[in-house]
């Protein structure tokens, strides 16, 4: 990562930190808990989201001109995301990191 700009850095990291907490609370967390948690539409959008976040990190880390594309798109699903696990509650975590990821995607899409 040594090519990439200090904020890109960041950016990756914090991708890559909301991919695996997404990924980790839906199918630890939602799945244990049930109801809302595991409907389609909040489930699919945790998934939906960890994989942009994961699909960011990888355009920065090649160093694609097409990361600012993919970056927007990111922050938008974060957003979402942090949103409806606030909605439901006992996520602190994960809507913490979405919002993260969301500032640093929407700065890297400018």
């Amino acid at each position: 990562m040594t090519h990439l700009s200090d904020d890109m850095k960041r950016c990756v990291e914090l991708c890559l930190a909301c991919y695996s907490t997404c990924t980790s609370t839906a199918m630890n967390h939602c799945l244990e808990t049930g109801g809302e948690h595991v409907e389609s539409h909040h489930f699919r959008l945790m998934m939906a989201c960890a994989e942009i976040c994961r699909t960011a990190a990888h355009f920065m880390l090649i160093d694609s001109d097409h990361h600012k594309h993919v970056c927007r798109e990111c922050a938008e699903i974060c957003g979402l995301c942090a949103a409806d696990c606030e909605r439901l509650g006992g996520m602190e975590h994960c809507v913490d990191i979405c919002r993260k990821c969301t500032a640093s995607c929407r700065k890297m899409a400018a």
